[in-house]
């Protein structure tokens, strides 16, 4: 009768540990693709998605209803000629050494987590530093006939940062056909569980 009640008491103290690992399923990016590394400028980053299946988004980030304007919802394609990409497209630009992945967000939005391997130029700079995207500075104004295909980000849907960049820098010359438009941002980025840096000082 001892034996049966320790285990009994086993069961019960083992059993919950058994169902939790046995419902806790992989959170793979797509089928076959887990994680995707990604070159950043201090080394390497892995990007996954967060594995905790109960996870949810919280803070700042679960906010549905901020107030517009400002913070009106954006329009699919901010510009002619600009393609709207979802993740898969974020993180294939990420790997391709001759697309340059823009964060268009002001400093403090930056500072509080990126997409890794981004690049940060604030959408109020964007079109004065066409040089780092591939343009030629040139006497009125920027020659973009070299320009490196870019991808530019912000906070999501709602927010107005990287289509206001966007906007600016075709003003400026940049070809549209090589400008990426992440509508989804860091919410949207956040909401799926994939990776970002730790928020910066």
């Amino acid at each position: 009768m001892a034996r049966l009640t320790l285990a009994s008491a086993l069961f019960a103290f083992v059993a919950p540990v058994l169902t939790t690992t046995a419902f806790a399923e992989p959170v793979n990016i797509t089928a076959d693709v887990a994680s995707v590394t990604v070159v950043t400028d201090t080394g390497t980053a892995e990007i996954s998605r967060i594995q905790d299946n109960d996870n949810v988004v919280s803070g700042e980030w679960a906010r549905t209803s901020r107030p517009c304007p400002i913070f009106c919802i954006q329009p699919m394609t901010p510009a002619e000629g600009v393609t709207t990409v979802g993740e898969l497209e974020v993180l294939a630009a990420l790997q391709d050494p001759n697309t340059i992945v823009v964060d268009s967000r002001v400093e403090s939005d930056y500072r509080g987590g990126t997409i890794p391997g981004a690049v940060h130029i604030p959408y109020t700079q964007m079109a004065d530093r066409l040089t780092e995207v591939g343009c030629e500075l040139d006497f009125d104004g920027f020659i973009c006939d070299e320009a490196r295909p870019v991808l530019l980000f912000c906070n999501g849907p709602w927010c107005g940062q990287s289509p206001t960049a966007i906007r600016r820098i075709i003003e400026a010359g940049y070809p549209a056909d090589r400008i990426s438009y992440y509508r989804g941002g860091m919410q949207v980025w956040r909401m799926l569980g994939l990776t970002v840096t730790e928020p910066r000082n």
